[in-house]
């Protein structure tokens, strides 16, 4: 496990663990990438940037509080290259203050689907 400060990386092993714990997952891609390669099984899926790299931070956290109710509650966060939950990581930690952020390390290509973990469409 890798440690940014406000949120911890997670390699497909320990992610795996988590889930199994009852972490939420929490895939941020746009809805085109769930289509093209599906998601996690029992991930939510809530977007977080637009096509132009725009957010609109109010809608993310009401659609976000409807599954982590509590900051003290750990949840996962997944994109597709790990880049985009190290920002939104940063924001849900730093400036949020959730206590328990965490995110798949490489996202769901590098830390999923090259491993050989199956998605679902």
């Amino acid at each position: 496990m890798l440690n940014f400060g406000p949120f911890k990386s997670l390699s497909t092993k320990e992610f795996q663990q988590k889930r199994e714990e009852g972490y939420s997952v929490i895939d941020i891609r746009m809805p085109v990438e769930w289509e093209q390669d599906g998601i996690i099984e029992g991930s939510h899926k809530i977007t977080f940037f637009d096509e132009r790299g725009g957010y609109d931070l109010d809608q993310f956290i009401e659609d976000f509080s409807q599954i982590v109710t509590d900051k003290n509650q750990p949840f996962v966060l997944v994109c597709a290259h790990a880049n985009r939950t190290k920002t939104v990581g940063e924001i849900m930690g730093l400036k949020l203050g959730y206590k328990n952020v965490y995110e798949l390390d490489g996202g769901i290509h590098w830390g999923w689907i090259d491993k050989g973990m199956e998605t679902v469409k």
